[in-house]
């Protein structure tokens, strides 16, 4: 027989960077706002001192012996944090990979729209792993896919480097691209049309995308009076003439 669980009551939320009373140091380091150290002092004592400053005593490394803690305003050390983390996030799309997947026998079409993604992903500093998969009797003829995904990687020479060549790994092809540098690598030939469209989407972003119809001559002289376009328009009717 089970036994429902008591209930925990878990209090109120603490945020992750301790502060003022909310530290468990009996002393700390302290450091000012402009870096500049204080020594060494009590928790009590730097409470003090951060409240006659009219800031708070903020730890920022707690691991350290004694803890650090830096005289600054809370809500201020926050909006530095978020400042850091979100231009750190903008420096990582190089450790994310997107993949592009290719046949031996893909249409030309095909390969030419898997190609301009490919530049897009690289221009957004994004790695780019390439794989093909081998099925039934092009198994036997693997030298084929390889040719093909050389091409496919020469095309891509003015936005990438691989970073080893392809390689057969069983009954599939890969191959990783990296990003050139922003200095040596070319610009994306579809960032003007891009633009374009982005443009025309903030200018009038309630236009509708189909076409707009336009009433023929012929169309506007048969509807009649009252309607603006009619069914039957351009339909002739026959006349009863009563004949069998």
């Amino acid at each position: 027989m089970s036994f429902p669980k008591p209930f925990r009551n878990r209090g109120r939320y603490q945020p992750k960077t301790r502060i003022n009373e909310r530290i468990r140091a009996r002393e700390v380091r302290v450091v000012d706002a402009d870096g500049k150290q204080l020594g060494v002092l009590a928790k009590q004592d730097a409470i003090n001192l951060a409240k006659q400053r009219g800031v708070d005593l903020v730890e920022v490394a707690a691991t350290a012996r004694p803890p650090v803690c830096r005289l600054v305003d809370f809500g201020k050390y926050r909006y530095e944090q978020s400042k850091k983390e979100k231009e750190t996030k903008k420096h990582q799309h190089s450790n994310k990979v997107k993949e592009v997947q290719l046949s031996m026998n893909i249409d030309p079409h095909d390969l030419k729209f898997k190609l301009d993604h490919t530049v897009d992903f690289l221009c957004d500093d994004f790695k780019v792993k390439i794989t093909l998969r081998f099925r039934g009797r092009e198994n036997a003829h693997k030298e084929i896919g390889v040719d093909l995904v050389k091409r496919f990687i020469s095309d891509l020479s003015r936005w990438g480097s691989p970073d080893f060549p392809p390689k057969v790994v069983g009954r599939g092809l890969n191959c990783m691209v990296s990003p050139l540098p922003k200095v040596k690598r070319a610009p994306n030939p579809r960032a003007a049309e891009k633009a374009t469209h982005a443009e025309a989407a903030e200018t009038n972003p309630s236009a509708p995308n189909k076409p707009e119809r336009v009433a023929t001559r012929a169309a506007e002289e048969a509807a009649p009076e009252g309607f603006e376009s009619s069914p039957f328009a351009g339909i002739e009717l026959e006349s009863a003439t009563g004949e069998a």
